[in-house]
């Protein structure tokens, strides 16, 4: 049922974030990703003040706008972001493919170097000012994640892995920490992270799962960013994170993290996106099986595709 991509992580040290190779090998794509995150999150930490003020109303025209429903908002500042990563990616390395959540990209994944990007994973949560947003940054070859960076844009906490690298995250900087997942054995101790998709139908299906799952579990978090959920699996704050309805940019970083902390990682299609419905799982090894049985009896391990239960 796992992803055939799940990594066990070897014990290298980390990659200092400060060289830059032109090559392809994961650890010079991983110090791109490191670098050109903390960047952006700075950019979005600059300009929040900027657009909303201290009163939290936009202060830019058009600062707002929807996307497939009008619960799921971009704001000026998304798309600054990626703009700043395009660039960013495009000085280093100017062959490679870019798909990002905001600027597209093709929907094939091509061979060689991808980069796969989400400016502001969690932009309700930026919107209201609620402290759980990041960027996500991910290297990509033949569709496979070799390398990415999550920066957690108001705590300035980088998360980063390449294939085989292990995870690790830094704080503001500093020294990189090894990252490993919760040694848990029991399911119905496990702390499960989650989360819910734009439109109705999908959501009233999702609750049905999560009010099925919930007393079988020992709580459910609901942060808002998948690629911080999947972090949270990777450093110990969760035992497990699944979600229907990612698209590549919000798991590609995140799952490698997991992944390399230790953690049995399914992800969808390279090539699908949200409306295609595929779950993303992440799990700590000693509940993997358990929890992925336990999604299977709900029916969760199958996709949850827009407009599911529509009339």
């Amino acid at each position: 049922m796992w992803s055939d991509w799940e990594v066990t992580s070897s014990r290298e040290t980390p990659v200092p974030a400060d060289r830059s190779r032109a090559d392809d090998d994961p650890e010079s794509l991983q110090r791109i990703a490191v670098d050109v995150a903390r960047e952006a999150g700075r950019h979005i930490a600059r300009r929040r003040p900027e657009v909303f003020g201290r009163g939290g109303a936009p202060s830019v025209a058009d600062a707002v706008q929807s996307k497939s429903t009008p619960t799921d908002p971009v704001t000026v500042v998304d798309t600054e972001t990626e703009h700043v990563v395009r660039e960013r990616l495009a000085e280093r390395r100017p062959n490679d493919d870019v798909l990002g959540e905001e600027g597209g990209g093709a929907r094939q994944a091509p061979s060689g170097v991808r980069w796969v990007v989400d400016p502001i994973d969690g932009t309700v949560n930026f919107l209201y000012g609620l402290p759980a947003y990041a960027v996500s940054v991910a290297a990509q070859v033949d569709g496979r994640s070799v390398a990415g960076a999550v920066e957690d844009v108001v705590r300035r906490r980088t998360y980063a892995a390449r294939l085989g690298g292990g995870a690790w995250v830094s704080d503001d900087g500093g020294e990189w920490v090894r990252l490993s997942v919760r040694d848990v054995d029991d399911v119905s101790m496990a702390l499960v992270a989650t989360g819910f998709g734009y439109g109705a139908a999908r959501r009233r299906r999702q609750g049905e799962v999560v009010g099925a799952l919930l007393p079988q579990v020992r709580d459910l978090r609901r942060v808002g960013s998948a690629a911080l959920d999947l972090c949270m699996v990777a450093e110990g704050q969760v035992d497990a994170h699944f979600e229907h309805g990612l698209s590549p940019w919000d798991w590609a970083a995140g799952a490698l993290i997991a992944a390399e902390a230790g953690a049995r990682v399914r992800t969808p299609s390279p090539h699908s996106r949200s409306s295609d419905g595929e779950v993303t799982v992440a799990a700590a090894p000693g509940v993997a099986d358990a929890f992925s049985a336990l999604l299977d009896s709900l029916g969760a391990l199958g996709p949850i595709p827009d407009g599911v239960g529509s009339q």
